[in-house]
Parts: C-alpha cells; structure tokens; sequence
C-alpha cells in the first residue's frame, strides 16, 4: 500500500465515522480544496518576501494538511492514482516547458 493509499484509506475511515460522504461530491470537494488553498494564501498575504519566509510553521502545516486531505480526498472519489497522475503532469510540463528553453525563465510555455 502507497502513502497515499494509507492516506486515502484513514481519511475515508475518518469521514464514514461522521458519516460525512454525503458531502463529499466532487464539486464540494474542489471547493473546500480551493477554501483551503485560500487560508494558506492569507498567511502570506501584505508580508514582503522576505516575511513571508518567516511565516509561523505550525499553521503552514495545517493548511497544507487540509489541501492535501481535500486533493487526496478528490483523487480517491474518482480512482486516480495520484503518483501517476502527477508523473504524467510532470512529464506534460516538460514537454511544455523543454530546459533549453525555460531554464531561469519565468515565462509561460507559449512565450517562450
């Protein structure tokens, strides 16, 4: 069993115990994933650079805890492997985006 499988298998466990999956459509999902990508935004949110590297380290892990429990927990209603699908995203994005071409260079894929 993957790390994530084990993820999926305790977060499934930790829902039916609530008898949450009534809830948990796919649309509600990408919600919570997007609310929760927003509370991790707002830790940084009117801090310099330099200040958001010092941001307080226990509520980074919380909020990235939740996006992660929310991706995982969407990838698992729809039966994605996550390690295939960001290996096969990583390799798209290297098509896209070849070293000759992006390396130091911020630009997106269809001006480089």
């Amino acid at each position: 069993m993957s790390d994530f499988e084990l993820l999926a298998k305790e977060l499934v466990k930790f829902r039916d115990e609530r008898n949450w999956k009534q809830f948990h459509n796919t649309k509600d999902l990408a919600l919570a994933l997007s609310i929760e990508a927003s509370e991790l935004n707002e830790l940084f949110l009117w801090k310099t650079t330099e200040q958001a590297e010092e941001v307080d380290k226990d509520r980074l892990r919380e909020e990235l805890a939740d996006i992660f429990a929310y991706a995982i927990m969407l990838s698992y209603k729809h039966g994605f492997d996550i390690t295939e699908i960001v290996l096969d995203k990583i390799k798209k994005n290297g098509d896209k985006y070849p070293v000759d071409k992006s390396k130091n260079n911020a630009a997106k894929y269809t001006e480089l």
